[in-house]
């Protein structure tokens, strides 16, 4: 038997879903009639940057352009809350721009609220430890860990967290 328990506290999403979101919505928007007489329309996935780039002619159409986007992230199984929806910005020739950035891991801010959540409970002898891009719960029984889990889930952080490493 262990003497203490841990999992970690991560984030992130599957870029290979992001990238089957991102070809099934170019095939959308090639197909769809409001998008017909458009001059720009392209949907890029930077796959080593995590950045899906949508570029346009018209607001109207960058509005229906990102529901399309989101709406196939979401039947893919992706987190809109890992999304951090860039402004639109003017570009050359009357058309907009429009990034997407996709949050792959916890930001410092975060993972200080995630263990801050913990310690704040005071569940029992349950410690929270930020090691990089992630929190390590660690704990003498499974039970206090489920407990933190629990409570880890009910609150919100921008963000989907995802619990593994279960030791």
């Amino acid at each position: 038997m262990a003497s203490a328990y841990s999992f970690d506290v991560t984030t992130g999403v599957d870029l290979q879903e992001v990238d089957n979101a991102v070809n099934q919505a170019q095939k959308e928007s090639a197909q769809r009639y409001d998008f017909k007489d458009a001059k720009v329309l392209t949907i890029e996935f930077a796959r080593t940057d995590g950045v899906i780039r949508l570029h346009t002619d018209h607001d109207m159409r960058m509005r229906a352009l990102f529901d399309i986007v989101q709406s196939k992230l979401i039947k893919r199984g992706v987190p809109v809350k890992n999304l951090d929806v860039g402004e639109d910005v003017p570009a050359g020739n009357d058309t907009l721009k429009r990034e997407i950035k996709l949050k792959q891991a916890l930001d410092s801010e975060t993972a200080k609220k995630v263990s801050a959540a913990i310690k704040d409970a005071k569940l029992k002898k349950v410690q929270a430890s930020i090691q990089g891009d992630q929190v390590r719960i660690s704990g003498p029984d499974k039970d206090a860990l489920q407990d933190a889990m629990t409570l880890l889930r009910s609150q919100e952080f921008g963000v989907e967290l995802k619990f593994g490493n279960y030791r």
